[in-house]
């Protein structure tokens, strides 16, 4: 039970990410959160005490997040589950130890290593694709520009967001499927 996620919200509901299920309670405890949202009927247990098990936490107060999030650092992870382990060029859905991170723009012709250049490739694609732009190699990319701008923070809040639909109205998807915002064709 204590291995679940919690939604963290900024004071002004602005999600920050997600936090495990011992520190939410520990920040409550606190005084730090407020509670938005509980998660259905979950509680924790000890012998004297019932804690129903929250979902979404809000900050008590505003946190200037701008610096913070231009430090996150990327993690290869965060991309694969961006792309959905699948290869941005052939679309074969493959293991991390079968892809690699494909530069879309290399290096070579002035391609940064930042989210929105680089994409999940299949070792036979990405050396097919070699040292050239998708253009310039004839192999279109799978997955729109659109999401891959956006930043993996969110791509992962809206993956998450999928089995809590009580996450929804604070990722503001109410009227959007959570495919089509991480969709992985465009």
């Amino acid at each position: 039970m204590l291995s679940g996620r919690v939604l963290l919200l900024n004071f002004s509901y602005e999600p920050l990410g997600t936090v495990g299920i011992a520190k939410a309670i520990c920040m409550w405890f606190n005084g730090k959160v407020t509670i938005e949202e509980y998660d259905g009927n979950n509680v924790l247990r000890s012998p004297s005490t019932e804690i129903r098990v929250p979902s979404v936490i809000r900050l008590r107060r505003y946190v200037h997040v701008q610096r913070r999030r231009q430090e996150t650092t990327m993690k290869r992870a965060r991309i694969y589950l961006r792309d959905g382990y699948r290869c941005q060029y052939c679309g074969e859905q493959k293991t991390a130890k079968d892809l690699t991170l494909d530069h879309i723009v290399p290096r070579a012709q002035g391609g940064e290593s930042i989210p929105q250049n680089l994409v999940t490739a299949c070792i036979k694609c990405n050396q097919r694709k070699g040292n050239r732009t998708p253009e310039q190699a004839r192999m279109p990319l799978l997955t729109s520009q659109k999401v891959l701008s956006l930043g993996l923070e969110r791509v992962l809040l809206c993956n998450y967001a999928e089995s809590r639909p009580e996450w929804r109205k604070y990722l503001f998807l109410e009227d959007v499927s959570s495919e089509n915002l991480v969709g992985k064709t465009a």
